[in-house]
């Protein structure tokens, strides 16, 4: 379970994320949505632990983030929308490496040929890193993510770049993450994928959360039946875009 609180994070003068709060159940796929520069990776990066919030709270499995790093991350994965990877190192080795980090080389030898050859990986095992095509990296980042089990998962565009059988491979894991348990967080801009694949859809703009619910929910709102959930958005998000507010 992801458990954000109140999520702060300021630039200087810049209030980049403005008291987010939400929660991500197990079993659940939430999509992230919001204009450019809504504050959607800061709040990622954030729950990841990669940056550190101004004021607020975030909880891993009921472990703080900022006081209880080491169990808080045992449970995440966090899939950037450009991977950051060692690029000196193999395929193989690069995923027994991120296994070692979590201390799960058991489930790394259980699961490494099955995750490879999933995404089309097993002929690249032996490549390096730097070899690999936009496409295949983020791939292969996704693999990463999986290998430690992990039953929070953040994912930045996770479906840019890569080919149809791809796409249709990822989202198949974020079901079978979902069946397993999992909290599924989504930030993206296909919103048309985001309407098919996600249980309830948050909606940010200028770091502020202007709706959460289901898609059922935001038709209601906008009194609406038959709209797409890019309709609602561009209708929700209208007047609100544009630059994060400053601090007063």
């Amino acid at each position: 379970m992801l458990e954000v609180t109140n999520l702060v994070k300021t630039y200087k003068a810049l209030r980049a994320v403005d008291s987010l709060s939400f929660t991500i159940n197990p079993g659940e796929i939430v999509g992230l949505i919001g204009p450019n520069g809504a504050g959607k990776t800061t709040s990622l990066r954030c729950c990841a632990g990669i940056l550190r919030p101004t004021s607020g709270q975030i909880k891993i499995n009921g472990f703080d983030i900022l006081t209880d790093q080491a169990k808080a991350k045992s449970g995440l994965a966090y899939v950037p929308e450009v991977p950051s990877l060692y690029e000196l190192l193999t395929v193989d080795e690069h995923l027994k490496f991120v296994a070692m980090c979590y201390g799960t080389l058991d489930v790394y030898e259980e699961r490494k040929d099955e995750l490879l050859e999933r995404y089309n990986l097993t002929e690249k095992r032996g490549e390096l890193i730097a070899t690999l095509s936009k496409g295949m990296r983020q791939k292969f980042s996704v693999a990463c993510a999986l290998v430690h089990r992990a039953n929070v998962l953040l994912f930045d565009e996770p479906l840019i770049g890569i080919d149809p059988a791809g796409v249709a491979e990822i989202k198949q894991e974020f079901h079978n993450a979902k069946k397993n348990g999992a909290s599924i967080v989504i930030s993206t801009h296909l919103l048309d994928t985001a309407e098919r694949l996600c249980d309830r859809i948050l909606i940010v703009s200028r770091g502020r959360l202007l709706f959460e619910g289901t898609l059922e929910a935001l038709r209601r709102r906008s009194q609406n039946q038959n709209a797409t959930l890019e309709e609602l958005f561009l209708q929700i998000t209208e007047g609100d875009q544009g630059a994060p507010p400053p601090l007063a």
